[in-house]
């Protein structure tokens, strides 16, 4: 090789170096101009595009879910009024409820005779009054018999009328289910929705057939089904007959799948009554504990009362036993009712 070669190999080495020399310098150059501008941009507080469309993705979110609570809230407020409006308070509509055929006067001879039989067994009793409470005195026998047929004239009838409308709608709540399947059968067999009415109005037992007739009775003299249906809701204000009511308005406004529609009702239906059940054996070992708990002072007193009259006859006989068993009396409602809120769940 000789010394040209050398020098023309040692030029293009040198070309080559100086070319790889200048372009990582331009790279470095544009690297270190495109870190520079970030951190501009960062100290300006222009960058954070990302950030910013989060915050506004979660501002708009919340936005919509507070729109939606309050709707939520004014549909709940509504349908409040509306079975307010539609559910009778009065004793007529207690009566009606608890599936009972006497009149308003009947009820209120029956809350009078209540009344004057429990002052009579205060009067015969012969308790001679309350403790003194706050300096107010209640020791004749007047003011104990007055109490007692306060407390039977206006206590005890409601309770029994509460009592029987309660146990009259587990039982309809317990028929409902089949008798939709009935409708669901007769509807997809073709016949019309009156006529599958009348069917469970004749095979159900009561309380639910004696209802349903009543509902196809007013269709049959002219009344609108949604008028119908509502007087239904009327005397018996049950979740599930305001499902059923709203259904079949809907069907009779729009049309639609009936069929489908009390189907999925039915199942509905049979699904909250498992649950329910469900919850009920869960609380039942609370329940018998609560009533174990309820029931373990009167029977401890009875057995103390039976072994030692003269050590138990003073809370009888004495002012302060008559406070303490005032006391006592409260305690023992205060925890009953809170057992009571703890166990039971509205579904």
């Amino acid at each position: 090789m000789t010394q040209q070669d050398i020098l023309i190999y040692g030029i293009a080495g040198l070309v080559f170096l100086g070319v790889i020399c200048v372009g990582f310098l331009l790279t470095t150059d544009d690297q270190t101009y495109a870190a520079k501008k970030r951190a501009k941009l960062v100290g300006s507080g222009e960058t954070g595009t990302v950030a910013r469309s989060k915050n506004k993705a979660e501002e708009e979110t919340n936005a919509r879910r507070r729109e939606t609570q309050k709707m939520l809230e004014k549909l709940r407020q509504d349908d409040n009024k509306r079975k307010s409006s539609i559910v009778p308070q009065d004793i007529k509509g207690k009566i009606e409820q608890a599936g009972l055929s006497m009149s308003v006067s009947t009820f209120w001879l029956f809350s009078v005779a209540a009344g004057v039989a429990l002052a009579g067994l205060a009067f015969l009793s012969g308790a001679e009054g309350l403790p003194t409470i706050k300096g107010i005195k209640l020791e004749n026998r007047a003011a104990v018999v007055a109490m007692a047929g306060l407390a039977g004239s206006l206590g005890l009838p409601r309770w029994i009328l509460g009592f029987l409308s309660n146990r009259r709608a587990k039982k309809m709540t317990n028929q409902f289910a089949d008798a939709l399947d009935v409708i669901v059968r007769g509807v997809k067999s073709g016949l019309p929705l009156t006529e599958c009415l009348r069917i469970v109005a004749k095979e159900s037992p009561a309380p639910l057939g004696p209802e349903f007739e009543a509902l196809t009775d007013q269709v049959a003299m002219g009344t609108s089904m949604e008028r119908a249906l509502l007087n239904l809701y009327h005397r018996v204000p049950l979740p599930e007959i305001n499902f059923f009511v709203i259904v079949l308005s809907i069907q009779t406004k729009a049309g639609g799948n009936l069929s489908e529609a009390l189907g999925n009702l039915s199942t509905v239906i049979r699904a909250r009554r498992m649950m329910r059940e469900k919850v009920k054996a869960l609380s039942s070992e609370a329940k018998a504990s609560a009533m174990i708990i309820g029931c373990l002072p009167f029977g401890v007193g009875s057995l103390l009362y039976v072994t030692s009259p003269d050590y138990m006859s003073r809370l009888f006989t004495t002012e302060t036993g008559h406070l303490f068993i005032l006391i006592g009396l409260v305690m023992m409602a205060m925890g009953t009712t809170v057992m009571k809120k703890m166990m039971n769940f509205n579904m």
